[in-house]
């Protein structure tokens, strides 16, 4: 469990693909103890487990199913990525509940910045509308944010220069793809109800 609060980033060294799987290696300032070897960490918003680190470099292993849920499958070497430890009892929650499940990806259809802000939009299978409500909470790359307008098949979020000075999302243009998980609340409701 996450909260989508990012104090870290780290730059993909490596990739290896092989057999539709994929094992990528971060560079990061994070710092790793033994105890942690098969924890969970946040890389931009996918739940991956730790398979091995030194100084500054982690190793993670990504599944086919990872792979085709995510925007890893365009991930490519000098990429940066948001890193988020898991939460620990008694941790301040500042962001929203998140898993890291991936629900699916979504597409910048548009950037604009207004003052120090930007309001991105992204477009929106409209199978996934149904698990987006205003003002409610959504993940973007690991990044808990508030939904601030849903449009047709697109949705609306603004970002605060605190969170693009932390993000990757500073670094989003047109047309690049991000990963999205829906808050797991109103998943949870939408199948009590169904």
């Amino acid at each position: 469990m996450f909260n989508g609060i990012i104090k870290n980033t780290g730059i993909i060294n490596k990739i290896l693909k092989k057999n539709k799987s994929c094992i990528i290696e971060i560079k990061s300032n994070m710092h790793f103890n033994k105890r942690e070897l098969g924890q969970s960490i946040a890389c931009s918003g996918a739940c991956l487990s730790i398979g091995k680190f030194n100084k500054k470099n982690v190793t993670f292993f990504i599944s086919k199913e990872t792979l085709d849920k995510t925007n890893f499958k365009y991930a490519k070497k000098g990429d940066l990525i948001n890193l988020e430890k898991s939460l620990k009892f008694g941790d301040t929650i500042s962001g929203h509940f998140v898993q890291g499940h991936v629900d699916t990806t979504c597409e910048v259809s548009k950037i604009n910045v207004i003052g120090k802000s930007w309001y991105i939009n992204f477009k929106l299978a409209k199978k996934f509308t149904k698990y987006i409500v205003d003002k409610g909470s959504i993940t973007i790359n690991g990044v808990s944010l508030t939904l601030s307008k849903i449009l047709n098949n697109s949705f609306e979020v603004v970002v605060i220069p605190q969170t693009l000075k932390f993000t990757n999302l500073l670094f989003l243009k047109k047309k690049d793809f991000v990963n999205v998980e829906f808050d797991i609340l109103g998943k949870y409701i939408k199948k009590a109800l169904k």
